[in-house]
């Protein structure tokens, strides 16, 4: 039977110029110049601190950025959430233009031509659209 790892936690912030790493279990701190010492710093702590191996228990990391940087990232991620329901819409209308277009009898080059689009990309709108409507 294998044991289940205590699990330890990892508390990151910015503090100046370095990564302040919290590690509540064993009431201590220690810093890291990059995100990418952050576990082997924690990992080190915990180890001395509680005389274990530090590879013998798991170890999650919750990074707190500061809260300027954090409205920006969710600024960031509505705007990108915003861009893709454009660009969906924005492909919608273009393969229904395309059907339009080829249920008045327009062939296919036309079609592409007349949509600044190629041969092939007015063919893969019409199927698209002719997909979507049945």
């Amino acid at each position: 039977m294998v044991a289940d790892l205590k699990t330890y936690h990892a508390e990151v912030d910015r503090d100046g110029r370095v990564w302040r790493v919290r590690v509540p279990e064993v009431q201590r701190t220690t810093q890291a110049r990059n995100l990418s010492e952050v576990e082997s710093m924690a990992r080190d702590l915990i180890a001395i601190m509680d005389d274990i191996p530090a590879d013998s228990f798991r170890l999650d990391v919750t990074l707190t950025l500061p809260a300027d940087v954090q409205e920006e990232l969710e600024r960031s991620a509505e705007l990108r959430r915003d861009a893709a329901r454009s660009q969906a819409a924005a492909a919608a209308a273009a393969r229904r233009a395309a059907r339009r277009l080829r249920d008045q009898g327009l062939p296919l080059k036309d079609v592409g031509r007349a949509l600044g689009v190629s041969f092939q990309r007015a063919k893969q709108l019409i199927d698209e659209a002719d997909d979507l409507a049945s």
